[in-house]
C-alpha cells in the first residue's frame, strides 16, 4: 500500500485534516502505520529484533503499540491513537477504523493464535477492548468502552461490559435489540430508592406520601418490573 493511499485514507475519515503536510507531520496514527509497514516487512523476512526495535521506537514517538507480527489490511485508520495496543497475532481487514485507547489483546500465554481477527469496514470506539482469538464480522461497530470476548456476527452494533449486540442488520431490515441496551439511569434510580427506604426504616420514619411522591413510587415499581423482565430475557437468551 502506498503512502499516497494512506494519506488519502486520513482525508476521507477525518474531516479535521486540512493538508497533506499536516497529516505527514501531525498525525500519530499515520506515523505508527508507516513504522508498522516497515517493521512488518522486517518481521516477515526473519529480522525479528530489528522489527521489534522499530515498533518500539514507533511506540515511544506515537504512544501507539503495534506488534510487527500483526497483519493489517488496506486503508487502516487510527484516529487520535494514544494508548492503542495491537497484539502479535491480530489480523485486521480492509477499511477498518479504530480510536484512542483501543486494545486488540490476547487471553492466552501459549504461542498460538491468541488475538482477535477484525473483519472489513469495522469501527472500534475509543477505549474498547477486544480480547482473545475471536472474530469481529464485517461492517460491525464496537461501542466506546466496550469489552468484547466473544465472536460478533457481521453488521452488528455492540456495547457494554461484557459486549452485547444491540443492533443487527440483515439483508432486508435493521433489528434493534432494545432489551440488550443497558438501562443505567433506571438502575441508579432503583438503587437510590432502595437506599432511601433503608434509611427511613432505620429511622422509623413513615412519611405521608404526596401526590408527586406517589407518582415517583409508582414509576420506581414500573422500572423495577422492567429491569426484572430484562434480566429474565437475558437469562433465557
Amino acid at each position: 500500500m502506498s503512502i499516497k493511499e494512506e494519506i488519502q485514507t486520513v482525508f476521507q475519515r477525518d474531516p479535521a485534516a486540512r493538508s497533506t503536510l499536516e497529516i505527514i507531520f501531525c498525525y500519530p496514527g499515520f506515523h505508527a502505520l508507516v513504522f508498522h509497514r516497515i517493521a512488518s516487512a522486517m518481521w516477515q523476512n526473519g529480522f525479528y529484533f530489528l522489527a521489534r526495535f522499530i515498533s518500539h521506537i514507533a511506540r515511544f514517538l506515537t504512544g501507539i503499540e503495534i506488534h510487527p507480527g500483526a497483519k493489517i489490511g488496506k486503508r487502516f485508520f487510527i484516529d487520535h491513537g494514544l494508548g492503542v495496543v495491537i497484539g502479535e497475532t491480530t489480523e485486521i481487514g480492509d477499511d477498518v477504523t479504530i480510536y484512542q485507547g483501543v486494545t486488540l489483546g490476547g487471553t492466552s500465554t501459549k504461542k498460538v493464535k491468541r488475538h482477535p481477527t477484525i473483519g472489513n469496514r469495522v469501527v472500534i470506539g475509543a477505549g474498547a477492548k477486544v480480547l482473545g482469538n475471536i472474530m469481529i464480522g464485517d461492517d460491525s461497530r464496537i461501542g466506546a468502552g466496550s469489552v468484547v470476548v466473544k465472536d460478533i456476527p457481521p453488521d452488528s452494533t455492540v456495547v457494554g461490559i461484557p459486549g452485547k449486540i444491540v443492533k443487527r442488520k440483515t439483508k432486508d431490515r435493521e433489528i434493534m435489540l432494545e432489551h440488550k441496551i443497558p438501562d443505567i439511569e433506571g438502575k441508579l434510580l432503583d438503587f437510590a430508592m432502595r437506599r432511601i427506604r433503608a434509611i427511613e426504616k432505620r429511622l422509623n420514619f413513615e412519611p405521608s406520601l404526596s401526590e408527586e411522591e406517589r407518582e415517583i413510587e409508582q414509576l420506581n415499581k414500573i422500572l423495577t418490573k422492567n429491569n426484572n423482565g430484562i434480566r429474565d430475557a437475558d437469562r433465557k437468551r
